[in-house]
């Protein structure tokens, strides 16, 4: 089993309840794309499997373990398990793009190996031909803040594909990518996820990914489950519903890419305004099923 929650809840310090009554299972190996609109609670929820915020009530379990009964030690083995993709990758800007791959696997290696490979990097080839499945190769030793906001963006999967977790969390990863590049890219974490029998649960803006390489969906609202349904059962009816906040308007990759920003919200909000309508957006997610 990749995770379970069951009747899991998130209120913040201020009093905001951003996720209520939570209940999904994913098992080893399975795919599961979670959509809903901005403020849904998409990226809460990432946060939480990536034990990296603690859920206020509930029962989450994370690669066969409750995280927060274990020792720090073992907490910090646990997170090495778990490959986390950003939107906007939190890699320092003035970080070589090898540098930041390598950092992958940070928490694997005994402190000495670490320690080295920030001096000299102890696995040029390793680093070079993760970064070769995103064609990114040739920028292995550029600074990160030389780069765009879509390869840096590559570069966070690519560091998540180096680090071999057992469980891969996607928090709107091709955001800022081209509608060629983000299908590119989708179809590389897929099937590395299936290489490695790793559970991939990853949020999505774009509706048309989401039903194109993912069997089964969320549907995410006001912090609940909407839905949890395979592929084949999400119709154009509940995907309006969805979406009825944003005029039912459902976003897909055809619009302009998100830009990169660190709140996070503020692109997600941007990206899925979108400026088709509900009858073309509806065309060309009918176009995606069944692939």
């Amino acid at each position: 089993m990749a995770f379970e929650l069951q009747g899991v809840g998130l209120t913040h310090g201020n009093g905001f309840r951003a996720l209520q009554r939570i209940s999904i299972r994913l098992g080893r190996g399975e795919r599961v794309a979670v959509i809903g609109p901005s403020g849904a609670g998409k990226t809460s929820l990432i946060r939480l499997l990536g034990v990296t915020t603690r859920p206020s009530e509930g029962r989450l379990n994370v690669l066969g373990t409750n995280p927060w009964q274990l020792p720090a030690g073992e907490l910090r083995r646990l997170r090495a398990r778990i490959g986390t993709i950003h939107q906007a990758p939190p890699i320092p800007p003035r970080l070589r793009v090898i540098t930041a791959i390598l950092a992958g696997r940070l928490g694997q290696w005994p402190a000495w190996k670490a320690l080295l490979s920030l001096l000299y990097p102890v696995d040029i080839a390793g680093a070079q031909a993760t970064l070769a499945r995103f064609d990114l190769a040739d920028r292995l030793f550029d600074r990160c803040d030389r780069l765009s906001g879509g390869q840096l963006q590559r570069v966070g999967i690519a560091r998540a594909f180096y680090q071999e977790p057992d469980l891969f969390l996607a928090d709107e990863p091709v955001s800022a990518l081209d509608p060629a590049l983000a299908d590119a890219a989708l179809g590389e974490l897929v099937a590395e996820s299936e290489r490695r029998r790793a559970g991939l649960f990853a949020s999505l803006h774009a509706v048309d990914l989401a039903l194109k390489w993912f069997p089964r969906i969320v549907g995410l609202r006001a912090g609940e489950v909407a839905f949890d349904l395979p592929t084949g059962e999400v119709s154009n009816g509940l995907l309006r519903e969805l979406y009825a906040a944003e005029g039912g308007v459902l976003p897909t990759q055809a619009s302009e890419p998100a830009p990169l920003h660190d709140g996070g919200a503020m692109a997600e909000a941007m990206a899925e305004s979108g400026d088709g309508t509900l009858a073309a957006n509806v065309v060309r997610l009918d176009s995606c099923r069944g692939r």
